[in-house]
């Protein structure tokens, strides 16, 4: 028997498989992680089997046995592997950048083994009692004896909490043949809540949601469902009611969540039905519970898998449902190589397992509307709030009237009368601010000096927690200076809003009101997540200040009260999807007020109150935000109408990366014109290289070249061709970077 290997090497040029003879002895199958000798010297390298077969072209002495397998069971589906090939042509990425996806990096390397626990018990035919009058003399052994005889087995460590001194007692015994003990396999699980399950009667809406998911799951063409549910509409009920039909039919689920904050509460809700059948993966959790909640998966042990982006490479054998709740988030996209969608690979692995992807949001991505309304997607819709609660009344402050009228608070007067109210009620608040420190830069009044990042063509935050300015792209940070650094005069002032400034303002006003923060810098500590929103939910504070990641997802119920304290945060980036993002943004923060008995408000303090944008947020209307959007991206011919693709150049040198761009820019025009035609050339609507819109970061030039493709039925073939040309030009001695569909535009 011989097998196709792949060596655990990232470089393209050992990007293949590699024939190796399987010795009898060894056990080997499809998905094994194994030792192979490689290379010069036959050093031993980790590799993994793709495939089996039972002959080989190659002459005997120029084949290599196997050395050895790591794990007992394969480590990889032949699934994932199908999948693995498809990820390498989709995204032109090596093939064990792809297999790296599905496998937890500490199993790599083995830098994470499994736990041993060792425990002791009585052994058989002893009489304890006998043993304990024989030591009377010896009252620490006579109380373990007592503690293992209640106990029946015990960890060995678990005796020593309970009892000073017990580990030479444990060990006379153990040599004198009263005790024994043994070493067993243990599972690190992660500390996650288990919230009360609530219970809940489906509406006929929810009915109807689950019934269509239960259609998709057996249909092979049309399995992917847009779940557009307005928010607290009840979609993680659907969710629920889906996987117990889809374990019904002893078939496995995995669920998606955007952000790691979301995970605590959907794990209590999740665990709390189901108890011990579900997994957690996320980047928050220790290298051995990772490591060890991927094993309960692979061998079988749970059938639901929650977590972030990652999760969806899930080793489940019976996979039959994806969910993946708040579909329109960014984060379902990954930045790193290779470059994948969540989205997608769901959608991937469904198309070779059979099964249901279903799309759950308040504020759907444009393109899965369009994609739904053309019949692409099933849509299912939640229009009303569960057990008939309204949603929240919004009121959208003008701050510009708040300045004319002498207000320079960054709270307006109607949000601070509400959130005055809102405590003497005994209820809570949440503030959104999608920006973190303190102030968003600092200028001299003098000169007009803005300071700036020496790695970075960006202006430094300032945190007033530290004293210091920090660089939010590279990290880099120095202290405030007292004077500023061009004219030497002291008029530095920090300008724009931040977390810090929100909290420090809603001290002054409310000094007894206890509030907590949620951003990037209070999320360090592993279980920060847990702490402050379990904190938070328990009533230890009545407000909560934070970014984004405090926007969507959460349920608490005494929240009746949202303040978006610069609603045009985002609106005038320039982003093609700036207009998108923030109605998603307001609509789901604006969506965490009432969602019990009492009733939600919301206020938006913006200084664009006439912006289309900002009234169709008021109104929580997507349909009407939908029809808006969509007009005006087919007639600039944005996606979904086109593609966009991006190459970025980046080198210490300005004058290297500038002439490598242009170069670059002008060989690849002339390459897609000659594929695409004279015909398809039309397709290229856009073809710029020049400065990236942030020129330098982490002290490194960037150029880019920007390429908006028109949808046609050549659009795959020009997407080949970009992909066959950056892979045959790419600059090994500059950094390159193509991205489909990029995230940002920066």
């Amino acid at each position: 028997m011989y097998a196709q290997i792949v060596v655990d090497i990232h470089h393209s040029a050992v990007d293949r498989f590699y024939t190796y003879r399987v010795p009898e002895a060894l056990p080997v199958r499809v998905g094994h992680h194994v030792f192979v000798p490689f290379g010069q010297g036959d050093r031993l390298k980790e590799g993994f089997v793709v495939a089996l077969q039972e002959s080989t072209d190659l002459s005997s002495d120029a084949v290599k046995d196997v050395a050895g397998i790591i794990e007992p069971y394969p480590v990889l589906l032949e699934e994932q592997i199908r999948l693995a090939k498809w990820m390498h042509t989709a995204y032109h990425c090596l093939f064990i950048h792809a297999l790296a996806c599905m496998i937890p990096a500490q199993l790599r390397g083995q830098r994470v083994r499994e736990k041993k626990v060792v425990t002791v018990s009585i052994r058989d035919g002893v009489n304890v009692e006998e043993e304990i009058a024989i030591r009377n003399r010896a009252p620490v052994q006579q109380a373990v004896l007592r503690i293992i005889s209640d106990a029946g087995q015990i960890p060995k460590n678990e005796v020593g909490k309970l009892l000073p001194g017990a580990a030479g007692a444990i060990r006379t015994l153990l040599e004198k043949g009263v005790l024994t003990q043994s070493s067993a396999g243990v599972f690190r699980t992660p500390d996650v809540p288990v919230l009360k399950e609530p219970g809940h009667t489906l509406t006929d809406a929810q009915k109807s949601a689950v019934e269509t998911i239960r259609e998709a799951r057996i249909d092979p063409v049309h399995n992917t469902v847009l779940l557009h549910g307005v928010t607290g509409s009840g979609k993680t009920e659907v969710y629920l009611s889906a996987i117990e039909e889809c374990l019904a039919d002893r078939r496995q689920a995995i669920v998606l969540v955007p952000e790691i904050s979301l995970t605590p509460q959907t794990v209590g809700r999740f665990r709390a039905r189901f108890g011990d059948r579900i997994a957690v993966l996320h980047s928050r959790l220790s290298a051995g519970e990772r490591f060890d909640e991927w094993r309960r998966i692979r061998l079988g042990l749970a059938d639901i898998a929650i977590g972030a982006r990652s999760a969806v490479f899930a080793p489940m054998e019976r996979l039959g449902l994806i969910l993946i709740d708040e579909e329109h988030e960014s984060s379902y996209q990954s930045e790193k190589t290779p470059q994948y969608s969540a989205i997608d690979i769901a959608a991937q692995r469904l198309k070779n397992t059979g099964g249901a992807l279903v799309l759950g949001s308040a504020t759907p991505q444009l393109i899965s509307y369009y994609r739904a309304l053309s019949g692409r997607y099933r849509l299912c819709t939640l229009p009303e709030r569960v057990a008939g609660r309204p949603l929240p009344e919004v009121e959208i402050v003008n701050m510009r009237d708040e300045f004319l009228l002498g207000n320079n608070s960054i709270f307006s007067d109607r949000l601070t009368e509400l959130l005055a109210e809102t405590f003497a009620k005994g209820q809570q608040a949440m503030l959104f601010i999608n920006r973190r420190g303190y102030s968003t830069f600092v200028s001299c009044r003098n000169c007009g000096y803005v300071l700036k990042c020496e790695n970075c063509d960006i202006s430094m935050t300032y945190h007033k927690g530290e004293g210091r300015t920090r660089c939010h792209y590279c990290g880099s940070t120095k202290p405030l200076p007292s004077v500023c650094p061009s004219c030497k005069k002291p008029f530095l002032k920090q300008f724009g809003l931040g977390t810090e400034q929100v909290e420090e303002t809603l001290h002054k006003l409310f000094p007894s009101v206890r509030s907590l923060r949620m951003d990037t810098d209070t999320m360090r500590e592993k279980d920060s997540y847990n702490r402050i929103l379990s904190a938070f939910s328990s009533g230890q504070a009545q407000a909560l200040i934070g970014t984004q990641m405090i926007a969507k997802g959460h349920d608490f119920p005494n929240v009746t009260l949202v303040g978006v304290v610069a609603a045009d945060t985002t609106l005038n980036l320039p982003d093609y999807r700036s207009p998108e993002r923030t109605f998603q943004l307001l609509t789901q923060v604006a969506g965490r007020a009432g969602r019990d008995e009492a009733p939600g408000r919301v206020v938006l303090q913006t200084y664009a109150p006439q912006h289309p944008i900002i009234r169709f947020a008021k109104e929580q209307d997507y349909p009407a935000f939908y029809q808006y959007e969509i007009a005006e991206r087919k007639k600039m011919l944005y996606p979904p109408f086109s593609l966009f693709l991006r190459v970025v150049f980046a080198d210490k040198s300005e004058s290297t990366v500038a002439n490598a761009c242009l170069a670059y820019a002008k060989a690849l025009e002339a390459e897609l014109k000659k594929a695409l035609g004279s015909e398809g050339a039309n397709d290229i609507l856009l073809l710029v290289a020049g400065e990236a819109p942030i020129s330098r970061i982490a002290g490194l030039v960037r150029y880019q070249l920007l390429i908006k493709l028109l949808r046609t039925k050549r659009l795959p073939d020009a997407i080949r061709t970009v992909y066959g040309f950056h892979a045959a030009n790419e600059n090994a001695c500059m950094e390159t970077q193509l991205e489909i569909n990029p995230q940002e535009l920066y």
